[in-house]
């Protein structure tokens, strides 16, 4: 009753996350629901960015690939070894969905860092990277988990559910809460660091001349791309645990 207790608690304190609010948000009435409409405006401009550059990916192959193929093989070949080295073998079918994960957190950190988003005035609140909001973050963790959930059962059936009392029952109530930890951690990581690297740089151009932050810009940029890369990297090996049936 304990673990199932908190696992409730825990729950709860994702869908409470939620609501957390920092500064002025400009709201869409959708149905019933409050949601917060910059970020889905900017999350359709980075997924337009996406879908953009795909095209042009696949609009022309050549035996012999020029630069632009020769950068988006490139890609492809990085996101097939990060996924092949945290799941093993059985990575192929995992690629589209840790590539996805990858770029929209990629490109949606160096959008709000390289995009003059506040030159677009809203009502309330202001555009930034959609990454800058919990809700965002929080949706890509969860994803995240019926992700490797998914892949244990597929594999395994309800067998899977075996893990949790291995390599000794006594350890159950820390397995099953580790399940709900993850999503937590993975949110508020990513979460918390764009936050704060926009945060700093807001503060830095309000104080200080406006080359003087340039620095801690390009500094913000590499950040955010590990941000990305540590996210579905973190994923592949949840999903790689999954599969292996252990940790």
């Amino acid at each position: 009753m304990d673990v199932l207790s908190c696992s409730n608690n825990t729950l709860k304190g994702l869908y409470d996350i939620s609501g957390v609010e920092v500064g002025q948000h400009f709201y869409w009435q959708i149905g019933g629901f409050q949601v917060h409409g910059q970020v889905l405006i900017t999350s359709w401009v980075v997924i337009a960015i996406l879908l953009g550059s795909a095209s042009i990916a696949v609009r022309n192959p050549q035996t012999i690939p020029n630069d632009s193929q020769n950068f988006f093989e490139y890609i492809l070949e990085f996101i097939r070894d990060v996924s092949k080295t945290q799941i093993g073998e059985e990575y192929g079918p995992w690629v589209p969905f840790i590539g996805t994960l990858f770029l929209f957190i990629f490109v949606s950190n160096w959008a709000g860092a390289l995009l003059p988003w506040k030159l677009v005035e809203l009502p309330h609140g202001e555009l930034a990277a959609p990454t800058n909001d919990i809700n965002t973050t929080v949706a890509l963790a969860l994803l995240t988990s019926v992700a490797y959930f998914y892949a244990g059962l597929s594999k395994k059936g309800l067998g899977y559910f075996s893990k949790y009392i291995q390599p000794t029952p006594i350890l159950l109530p820390i397995n099953i809460l580790e399940d709900f930890t993850k999503p937590l951690s993975l949110s508020f990581r990513l979460f918390g660091n764009i936050l704060a690297d926009e945060l700093v740089v807001v503060v830095l151009v309000s104080l200080v001349p406006p080359v003087v932050p340039i620095p801690v810009m390009f500094l913000g940029l590499f950040t955010s791309g590990i941000q990305a890369l540590i996210f579905a990297t973190l994923a592949a090996a949840y999903i790689g645990e999954s599969l292996e049936g252990h940790h």
